[in-house]
């Protein structure tokens, strides 16, 4: 079996670091990502966080597939709620433009941040669309120009590109999945974030089951995942730590995943909502490159996919690089 594998970096800021360091390791992530020949590096969207310097990905992307000549450059994602479809398709024209054939456009269903950024991103929208129609109409944008059934017939995303940037769908959920099938678009599953195997299985058994071929395409489904791979197990368990996984539900019934339970507290007390709880060991793929090589396999074939994407969250960047070299090397021979 052949495969693919991705990078998706947050720039993280670590303690003890400035978010212009953060920024920095991406670019360098990025770099290293097209010499060791990963298919694809995302950038995430985050908001209001002294902890994640990447706040707008369609500037890390522009700025990304400047530093680089091959690998395709993506959001891994948008978060679309907050924005026009028609700015958000005129930024990745523009790019697609520029880089044609490198540009991919991940959209994510969560708010990437607390109620408070999620107010301030979406002042002054007058009229809010279900995020099913944002994307058909992103997605009729990213191609040509407004139909006669539009509000504003004729209205273009200039420059159109010969190669639109190509859109992917993100998420953790069954409704996720379902929107992708619905939409006939390719879907990564953040098993990072929600680390239940059976919602992973489900999600991704009714997006292949639901998929409709209506546009053309058929069901590409991505597992994005968190990997550290080391020299020996001794160290990779080191560098693993104790991270956690932590999905709030708010009384209301929204669920929410966040990186700690204050933040989960800080959610809740900005929403005005009471809340409760559940945090996880995080499910983090770790060991030699022959371990990670393995449970790699075992994943590919529990939830039927041939394409990856990693998250590896290690503050020091050169044990962060050794870890993506050694992930390349555990394939090598078996990428697309």
């Amino acid at each position: 079996m052949s495969f693919t594998l991705g990078i998706l970096d947050q720039s993280i800021v670590f303690p003890g670091q400035s978010a212009a360091e953060a920024l920095k390791n991406t670019v360098e992530l990025a770099k290293l990502g097209e010499s060791l020949g990963y298919d694809r590096f995302w950038v995430a969207e985050h908001h209001d966080s002294e902890g994640v310097a990447g706040s707008s990905p369609e500037v890390l992307v522009s700025y990304l597939l400047a530093q680089t000549q091959k690998i395709r450059i993506g959001s891994g994602g948008v978060m679309l709620q907050h924005y026009s479809p028609y700015k958000v398709a005129e930024s990745f024209n523009v790019l697609a433009t520029l880089a044609p054939g490198r540009v991919e456009l991940g959209i994510g269903r969560a708010p990437g941040g607390l109620p408070r950024s999620t107010k301030a991103l979406q002042k002054g929208i007058a009229e809010p669309e279900t995020l099913d129609d944002k994307l058909v109409e992103l997605r009729n944008f990213l191609n040509a120009p407004a139909g006669e059934t539009h509000a504003q017939p004729g209205l273009t995303a200039h420059p159109l590109p010969g190669q639109p940037a190509r859109i992917y769908m993100l998420g953790t959920s069954v409704s996720s999945a379902e929107l992708a099938a619905k939409q006939g678009l390719p879907y990564a599953f953040a098993l990072f974030i929600n680390s239940d195997p059976e919602t992973a299985r489900i999600a991704l058994d009714t997006y292949r089951t639901q998929f409709n071929t209506e546009h053309g395409g058929e069901p590409e489904a991505i597992l994005a995942l968190s990997v550290i791979a080391a020299d020996t197990e001794e160290e990779a368990n080191a560098l693993a730590g104790q991270h956690k996984t932590v999905r709030a539900t708010l009384a209301s019934g929204k669920t929410i995943n966040v990186q700690t339970v204050e933040q989960a507290a800080e959610f809740a007390r900005q929403a005005g909502e009471t809340y409760t709880v559940v945090e996880r060991e995080a499910d983090i793929t770790r060991g030699t490159k022959g371990t990670v090589r393995k449970r790699l396999l075992e994943l590919s074939e529990e939830y039927g996919v041939n394409s990856f994407v990693f998250t590896t969250i290690i503050p020091n960047f050169e044990q962060r690089a050794r870890s993506f070299q050694l992930l390349k090397e555990a394939f090598t021979g078996e990428l697309v």
